[in-house]
């Protein structure tokens, strides 16, 4: 049984909206040195992780929704390449497990501090509609075509759909060890 079939793709996405309606709530209560502090230079500011969220959805997650979507409406040669052993418990838990990644820095996955706000709140609002666009999209999508995935292996569209959300929901964690930090800090 696969959870993405038992998660139906609309609960996703309202899921996902909560989790960026949060995301926007907590950008409104931080001031401008909150949203850029880095507790480390080997950490992330919220800012550089909301840069992240948005990069990854639209430029991986969603992307990827998209090339198994046109896969599926060309006959392209379908992958035979499944989950791997982390997938699959990602996608029966429908969850990140609660660990911090710490993926090393480079220029090619580090994320820039923002421009500002307003970049971010248009950033998310471009997620957010794409969300809505592919959502449409995936009821007729089949799940043969998969993209592999770096760590997770083959996903289908839907799997990448709710990929999305997965993450978002993950970053919670950091986001919350970011404000520790910052309050602990200011207590200084």
């Amino acid at each position: 049984m696969e959870t993405t079939r038992t998660r139906n793709n609309d609960e996703i996405r309202h899921h996902f909206e909560k989790s960026l309606a949060l995301y926007l709530q907590e950008l409104e209560s931080m001031s401008d040195a909150q949203l850029s502090y880095k507790p480390s230079e080997m950490e992330w500011s919220v800012g550089q992780m909301y840069q992240h969220l948005i990069q990854s959805a639209m430029k991986m997650h969603l992307a990827n929704v998209r090339l198994c979507i046109n896969a599926d409406e060309m006959a392209v040669q379908k992958t035979e390449q499944g989950k791997t052993e982390a997938g699959e418990a990602v996608f029966a838990q429908a969850s990140f497990p609660p660990i911090r990644i710490h993926v090393p820095a480079s220029p090619e996955y580090t994320p820039p501090q923002p421009d500002g706000r307003e970049s971010i709140i248009q950033g998310f609002n471009e997620v957010r509609d794409e969300m809505r666009r592919v959502e449409v999209l995936l009821e007729g999508a089949t799940r043969e075509s998969t993209v592999p995935h770096p760590r997770f292996g083959g996903l289908n569209a839907e799997e990448w759909f709710a990929l999305v959300e997965m993450h978002y929901r993950h970053h919670f964690l950091q986001l919350e060890r970011l404000k520790i930090a910052w309050e602990e800090r200011e207590q200084r």
